[in-house]
Formats: structure tokens, sequence, C-alpha cells
């Protein structure tokens, strides 16, 4: 490690010392409560170990970098004593302020060894962690069995599997990768789990309003359903659903501009117009209809309907259904040209985009020209939307349905509309 200058050994003590001072503010004001002496650690102690470990870092350039390591098992054999004491007194298993005098230690020697940001972000990151135990408690208490073994399987299935899938195209024009075809199933049911677990870990509290929001990150068509079984049951609630529904579709649009971004950033800019138009007439409209909802009040219950999108047979189908997308693409372009693309978006669009939306980006990193790729996404879009239309006005009622047509009916217009003139 080459000798630094004074000033630069000061700025990384300086930095030691604030990370001492940041978990020690929190782990002092979660124990507020107790007497003094009564803690195992305080803010002093904290912000004292986060020195002992930067001066530890600056000795170590000075004489044996094995300093640090033989400190820091002086430090966990002086937390282990502590902690042996502490529990036949109360019995208290916890180790939780233990781990983060270790943390501080070893950020305040990385502090000076090693780069300033990384130690400065994790010591931010851990006191957040620190300070959201009554929240990350709740949440795990609300997390179900059956959704932790899905988000399990899926991790194993795309972190084990995924590498072991040949990276090579199979059928019809080599359209069908398993790698790749895996990798979008990952990335489509990642992105929906955001919104899912949303709608699960914020439990009763969850109104009309936010299910729209975090269902369409989830499934904007599911939501669509669920709200409209709802108004089956609370009529009057139907002004608020329908503001919930159009809000999830809303995000189904910048939904969109995610996926083409990852998939092909080459399609982002002829798509960013239309979908980001689109997605401003939604929120404009369901705030209208929020405005003109006749004073009804939001319902914090639950909302049933939204199925959870990392289940196996949920991932599968969709990797079936992109792979039927693909297929069909290549046959109808093949059959038509770009015409056949623009039948196969107005097909895919009845009951999926994502598909179409990937389908349609490897094609433009490939040969198809970005302007017939966001007219064929913007078709896909706007049938997709269009069937919403549909399911909120036969699954719920017209109150409901003339609603969500009307400001439907406005998004594509403003959608088709600002295609024509970016293109």
């Amino acid at each position: 490690m080459a000798i630094m200058g004074e000033p630069e050994l000061f700025l990384r003590l300086g930095l030691a010392l604030a990370i001492g001072l940041l978990l020690g503010l929190e782990r002092g004001w979660h124990g507020r409560k107790e007497s003094e002496g009564g803690r195992i650690a305080g803010i002093r102690t904290f912000a004292l170990t986060g020195i002992l470990g930067g001066v530890c870092g600056w000795l170590a350039g000075l004489t044996t970098p094995i300093l640090p390591a033989l400190t820091i098992l002086a430090v966990g054999g002086l937390l282990a004593v502590s902690y042996w004491v502490r529990m036949r007194e109360n019995d208290d298993l916890g180790l939780t302020t233990e781990i983060a005098l270790l943390l501080t230690f070893a950020l305040g020697t990385a502090s000076v060894l090693g780069e300033m940001a990384p130690a400065a972000a994790a010591a931010v990151v851990a006191a957040l962690l620190l300070s959201m135990k009554p929240r990350l408690h709740r949440w795990v208490k609300q997390i179900e069995r059956l959704e932790l073994e899905a988000l399990f399987k899926l991790a194993v299935i795309s972190v084990v599997i995924l590498p072991l899938l040949p990276d090579q195209g199979y059928g019809p024009g080599a359209v069908l990768n398993p790698y790749e075809l895996w990798w979008a199933v990952v990335i489509v049911a990642g992105l929906s789990f955001i919104g899912y677990l949303a709608i699960r870990l914020a439990g009763a509290r969850v109104g009309v309003l936010a299910t729209g929001l975090f269902g369409g990150l989830a499934s904007s068509t599911s939501t669509t359903l669920a709200l409209a079984r709802f108004v089956r049951a609370h009529r009057t609630l139907a002004p608020l659903a329908a503001t919930g529904i159009v809000v999830a579709g809303s995000v189904t649009f910048l939904r969109i501009l995610a996926l083409v971004a990852l998939f092909e950033p080459g399609l982002f800019a002829p798509l960013a117009l239309p979908m980001g138009v689109m997605a401003a007439t939604g929120l404009a409209g369901a705030a209208l209809l929020h405005v003109f909802a006749d004073g009804a009040k939001d319902p914090r219950g639950p909302i049933d309907g939204i199925a959870n999108p990392l289940e196996l047979t949920t991932a599968l189908v969709f990797g079936a259904v992109l792979a039927v997308v693909l297929v069909a693409v290549y046959y109808l372009r093949a059959w038509f040209g770009t015409g056949g693309v623009h039948v196969a978006a107005a097909l895919s669009g009845v009951t999926d985009v994502d598909a179409l939306t990937i389908s349609v980006s490897r094609l433009v990193g490939q040969d198809l020209p970005a302007t017939a790729g966001a007219i064929a996404i913007f078709i896909a879009v706007s049938v997709n939307t269009a069937v919403k239309g549909g399911i909120s006005l036969v699954a719920g009622d017209s109150r409901l349905g003339l609603r969500v047509i009307a400001v439907y009916a406005a998004v594509i217009l403003t959608g088709g509309a600002s295609l024509w003139l970016g293109l």
C-alpha cells in the first residue's frame, strides 16, 4: 500500500469515524430506553470502533498487513464474552449489535485501505437495514410459504440452471434460443413480482389506487379482472375501481419501455414518445376519474385475484407463450413481410404484450427496421388496451366499463398520433 499524505489520511479517518457515528446513532436510538451501561454498545463505542478500524488500516500500511485481522479477532473475542454474560443475565439471543460492531470495524479499516465510496455506501445500507427491523419482520410474517418456495425455486432455476442452458438457436429460423427464452422469463417474472410483492407486503393497507399502481407491474390484465370483479361486489366503488384500472394500464406502457431498454435499446427512441404520451394520457385520465369519483372512499382492504407471477407454472406458461409468439412472428414475416409482424402483434395483443415486445425487440436487433418494430408494439399495446376495456365492461358493469373505455380511447388516439408524428 502506498503511503498517503496527511490530508487524505485525515479524510479517511474522518470517514471511519462517521461510519461509527452513523451506526452508533441507530443502535443508540434503538436502545434509548435501556439504562446507562445496560447496552452492549452505544454511539461512543461504535464511534471508537470505527476509528479503531481506521487506525488499524493506517498502521497496517506501516507495520504488517495482518494487524487488522488480529485486531478484529480480539474485538470478536471481547464481543463473545460480552454476549455470553448478557445471555446468562437476560436470555438475550440477539446478535445484531455485535455483528454491527464488527461491521463498523471492518468498514473503518476499509475506509483507509480501500475505496471510500463503497465503504460509505455499505454503512448507509447497514444503518437502513438496522432501522427497518419492525418493517422487515412484518413483511416476513406476511409472505406465504408458497410464495417463498416459488421465489427460491425460480432463483435456483435462474442462477443455477440458466448458465447451463445452450446459448444457440433451434427450430425454424433458429428463433428458439433456450438461454434467451429463459432469461426473458426471469426478467418478466421478476419485474412482475415486484408489483405483486408490493401488494402482498402492504396487506390490508392497500386500496384500489395502490392496487392499480403495483398491479400494473405485476399484470395489468389480471389487475383489471380483479378490480372488475371487486366492483361486482361493491358497485358504488366503480369510479374508484376505474381509476385503479387505468393506472394499472398506464404503468404497463412504462413497463414496456423498460423491457425494450433491456432487450433492444435501439428500439427505445422510437417508442419513448408514444409510450410516454400514452402513460401520461392514462394517468391524466385516472386523475380526472378520481376527482369525479363522487367522494367515494378508497377501501383499505385486500383485493384478491392477482396471481403470483413467480409460481413455476406461471413462469413456464409465459415461456411457452413467448416461444409460440417467436415462431408465429417468424412464419408470418416470412410469408407476408413486415405486415405479417403487425398481424402477429395484433393477435398477440389479445392475451399478452410482454412476449410480443421481446419478440419484436429481438427482430429489431437483427434486421427488422426500428420503425416497423415500434408500430408492431404499438399495435399490440392498443389491442391489449382495448381488451382490458372490454374486460372492465363485461366482468364489471357499465359504470366501470364506460369510464375505462373512454379514457383508453383517448390513450390509443394520442398514442397513435404521437407515433405518427415521431416516425
